[in-house]
């Protein structure tokens, strides 16, 4: 009787930390991961002492689905490496082109800007600089060249003003010159005529 109910004892004992120790592994989260698994896997096993050395007891079926588990894992893992380097090819291309058409737009862009910053001068593209001074010196060049044309002009004008003046000066004294030689030329007709009819007489 003693021994049965310390067997009996023992019996619900067992099934009471057998019980206990099911809902704690169920209230446990399960964790997905690798490492979660490996966690899981070795929670799990149950161990014992060989000559000294501790053993460690898996399931055959559990660590065939670690196993799987992680194959799997390797495969995604290298079937994302995979994917991910024809990305990086892909963006590697776009990025050469991208260069390209970048180099060719800043190509452009200088030849545009050369152009804009340029001026079309007898059949050369010139600075605006260069361009501004040309046209500069030239305006310059023709205002000193109508300044003295004006100059000139005068200076010709007056000369001109005064040579007519000295000929209606000279035409004056002419004529009047030539009034007193026909006055005078008049008075010695009548002298000689004078002369004439007192000789005659």
């Amino acid at each position: 009787m003693k021994n049965l109910s310390i067997v009996l004892f023992t019996l619900v004992l067992s099934l009471t930390f057998g019980y206990a120790q099911e809902n704690t592994e169920e209230n446990v989260v399960e964790d997905n991961s690798i490492k979660g698994q490996f966690e899981t896997l070795i929670r799990k096993s149950g161990n014992y002492r060989a000559q000294g050395k501790r053993y460690e007891v898996v399931r055959v079926l559990e660590l065939e689905a670690l196993q799987n588990n992680v194959l799997d894992s390797i495969k995604n893992a290298n079937s994302t490496i995979t994917s991910l380097r024809a990305t990086i090819e892909k963006n590697e291309t776009e990025i050469s082109s991208l260069n390209a058409r970048l180099g060719e737009t800043s190509s452009n862009l200088e030849n545009i800007t050369e152009e804009k910053d340029s001026i079309q001068f007898l059949g050369a593209l010139m600075p605006k600089g260069t361009y501004k001074l040309i046209v500069w010196s030239i305006i310059f060049a023709l205002i000193i060249f109508l300044a003295f044309f004006i100059y000139k002009f005068k200076n010709s004008n007056a000369l001109t003003i005064q040579a007519k003046d000295a000929l209606a000066e000279l035409e004056t004294e002419y004529e009047q010159h030539r009034r007193r030689a026909l006055e005078r030329e008049q008075k010695i007709s009548r002298k000689l005529q004078d002369e004439i009819n007192k000789n005659r007489k």
